[in-house]
């Protein structure tokens, strides 16, 4: 008989059992069609009860975690079937950097009960009605509190919901600059960027950068010789190259932004993982920065939800109006969630938890890649491999997808001159053990020479 171990003094007992009963169906204690104790005999059991038993089943019903049987009882329900499709090899396609699982089924549940409740506290003003194009009062309201910790107290007026990081992005670009016009970059920058600017006809302009990022005196050049429109980077966690850029490297950046009159755009995707994060740009220099912090990397990319910080209020009305212009507004359903989980705690919990299953994925590729080769940051989940001859980029990467196992040349990320290196998303594995086997096979790869491994007859 199914009898849950529960805290009953850390809050109601039956949304106690309702979490345990959650949390044992995520973990496979209980498998669909089970039958549960009835509830008399449950309360009994627990020394509880019979009505505690009673809203605690009904709970559970209304998360559709179970299903009654009139004259049988109470069953588990049957859950919807996985779409991931497992490979007989287990190798995992490292294309796409993805925040890693994390194994608690008592979180997982805890995120799903925040969505269910908005059934009672959202009401149908969430599904049927259109929003501000920036987002509500009080979504802005949570986008401020998932941002203090970085940014200190940011002005309402200055923040505004964007259909994620990349709907953020195109809103800020469509108000810099025009057809034709320049914005400097990362000589490696993120391919998302590259391909907003191609669809504006934006000529994106790249900075020399180094193993800590962006030189500050290259970017200033570059701007006494094209005055480009504003400077975009990501500082935190570089994307491909995993740097991250010191203190002084910032300040730097931004005065000589500030000298020369050059906004900057700081995709701050990455920024809330490391636990002891340096200084935004925005926070640095808050009249001069665009801040784009989106969820996708530290809580979930299915929210498709990022809050853009502008300079000031005349700043966010344009971007607000670009926003309308080109998406109406973000979800007002999945802006509700992030502003829930926010509020609740739910979201520091996740992003927790991302760090901890990145930092134990980080382990596994110290231990298995080559260590002269491999670029990371324990709190990332994204490797740079830098390759050695006579291996190139692309016959290397060609050789690891014939195999089964997909990674990221270098061409995506590069303005110009890619080098041989390749970028690894170790958030994709479903498993430790996957992971641990698809990086071996990538090593062993290298270890060879091309014309060893080639299968060509």
């Amino acid at each position: 008989m199914w009898n849950p171990s529960i805290d009953k003094a850390a809050g109601p007992v039956y949304l106690a059992i309702a979490d345990a009963l959650a949390a044992d169906i995520l973990s496979g204690r209980l498998a669909a069609g089970v039958r549960l104790p009835t509830q008399r005999a449950l309360a009994t059991a627990l020394g509880i009860d019979f009505t505690t038993v009673s809203r605690a089943y009904t709970e559970a019903r209304r998360r559709g975690l179970v299903e009654g049987r009139v004259g049988q009882g109470t069953y588990v329900r049957a859950t919807r079937p996985s779409h991931a499709v497992p490979t007989e090899t287990g190798l995992v396609d490292m294309r796409m950097n993805l925040p890693p699982r994390f194994d608690d089924a008592g979180l997982l549940a805890r995120m799903w009960d925040g969505i269910s409740g908005l059934q009672t506290d959202a009401g149908l003003d969430v599904l049927l009605r259109y929003q501000e194009a920036g987002g509500s009062h009080l979504d802005r309201a949570a986008g401020r509190i998932w941002l203090a910790p970085r940014l200190g107290d940011i002005p309402a007026d200055r923040i505004l919901v964007c259909p994620g990081a990349q709907g953020a992005l195109l809103a800020v670009v469509g108000t810099l600059a025009k057809p034709g016009e320049a914005i400097c970059v990362e000589a490696l920058t993120y391919p998302g960027f590259r391909s907003l600017a191609a669809h504006l006809g934006i000529e994106l302009v790249g900075v020399p950068v180094d193993a800590e990022g962006v030189l500050p005196e290259a970017f200033e050049q570059v701007c006494k010789e094209r005055k480009p429109k504003a400077l975009y980077c990501n500082p935190t966690l570089h994307n491909p190259t995993t740097a991250t850029l010191s203190l002084k490297r910032r300040e730097a950046l931004v005065a000589a932004a500030d000298r020369h009159g050059v906004p900057i755009i700081e995709d701050d995707a990455y920024g809330a993982l490391p636990d002891a994060p340096v200084a935004p740009l925005a926070a640095l220099a808050p009249g001069l920065v665009y801040h784009v912090a989106g969820l996708a990397k530290c809580i979930a990319p299915a929210l498709r939800i990022a809050y853009l910080v502008t300079p000031d209020a005349r700043a966010a009305a344009r971007c607000a109006g670009a926003i309308r212009a080109t998406a109406s507004m973000a979800s007002p359903l999945t802006a509700a969630i992030a502003s829930r989980w926010i509020e609740d705690g739910t979201a520091g919990a996740v992003l927790s938890a991302i760090r901890q299953e990145a930092m134990a994925r980080q382990s596994i590729a110290a231990q298995t890649l080559p260590r002269d080769l491999t670029v990371a940051d324990p709190q990332g989940f994204h490797v740079w491999l830098n390759l050695r001859q006579p291996w190139s980029r692309g016959e290397f990467a060609t050789r690891l997808r014939s195999a089964g196992i997909g990674v990221v040349a270098s061409d995506a990320f590069a303005i110009s001159s890619p080098p041989e290196a390749v970028r690894l998303g170790l958030g994709a594995a479903s498993s430790h053990e996957d992971l641990r086997r698809t990086l071996q096979s990538a090593s062993d790869l290298l270890a060879e020479s091309p014309a060893m491994s080639s299968m060509v007859v």
